[in-house]
């Protein structure tokens, strides 16, 4: 019985449909850091990738989600930290979770031993999944699946919280991903130096700040422009954000 428990718990609290940002928002973040790699970052993420940029090599997990051989990666795309809580103190996912696997996938780039097809696994899960984190519903509260079961409508059909997140408010803007990257790309060097300050869970925890701001009041809510008004800038800031913070890691890895 014990063991069932917190796996039941886990089971409850999972986005299991969630893709967070849809290939537009995830390019986005991969476009932005790409301009912000140092020397040594441009030529390390080069000889690993090839001729494929961060924006393409970005959407690589949501692509493989239906081989089965990758499974075992498929909770570590969302992290939950209900309400009041912490990242320290919350109940921990056995199979892992997106602040955990962000710090194992930096400590495996670090090492001088890593070969050359796991380089390749590794950047390209670091590259999503610091994207997932900073989709705000990809933290979730842990009783609605990250907004899956948060039933609403989006310019009059039917969807949900999470996916209004995901692709609904991005797509509404009908920006290609270079474009919203260009647009949003504008950052001063005194605030990036403050927006790669702290910790994967130090950035999982920003999203509990959102909350409020996001969720509607009730289920079922008609969600249109006047949702989109109110939270583009929000959008706006954490596509900058993880933009900024996954070129942060990424030099501080290839120093």
């Amino acid at each position: 019985m014990n063991f069932w428990k917190p796996m039941v718990a886990v089971l409850l609290m999972s986005p299991s449909t969630a893709s967070a940002w849809g290939p537009t928002g995830h390019r986005v973040i991969g476009a932005i850091a790409e301009n912000h790699l140092s020397r040594n970052a441009q030529k390390a993420v080069r000889a690993i990738l090839g001729d494929e940029s961060l924006a393409m090599a970005a959407t690589w997990m949501d692509e493989v989600r239906s081989d089965r051989a990758y499974d075992y990666t498929r909770d570590w795309h969302w992290v939950t930290i209900p309400d009041g809580s912490t990242y320290a103190a919350a109940l921990k996912n056995p199979n892992g979770d997106a602040v955990e696997a962000i710090d194992r996938m930096v400590a495996a780039l670090k090492s001088d031993t890593l070969s050359a097809e796991r380089k390749v696994f590794c950047l390209k899960v670091l590259v999503h999944l610091v994207g997932d984190l900073h989709q705000p519903l990809h933290v979730g509260r842990g009783d609605d699946k990250g907004g899956n079961s948060f039933k609403v409508q989006w310019f009059g059909k039917g969807s949900n919280l999470h996916r209004v997140w995901d692709i609904g408010l991005i797509d509404e803007e009908g920006l290609s991903y270079s474009e919203l990257a260009a647009a949003l790309d504008h950052v001063s060097k005194a605030g990036m130096e403050q927006l790669v300050r702290g910790s994967a869970a130090d950035w999982a925890q920003e999203n509990i700040t959102y909350r409020q701001q996001i969720y509607p009041p009730e289920k079922g809510a008609d969600l249109g422009y006047a949702y989109k008004y109110d939270n583009w800038a929000l959008v706006e800031k954490q596509l900058q954000k993880g933009g900024i913070r996954l070129a942060g890691l990424l030099n501080a890895i290839y120093k």
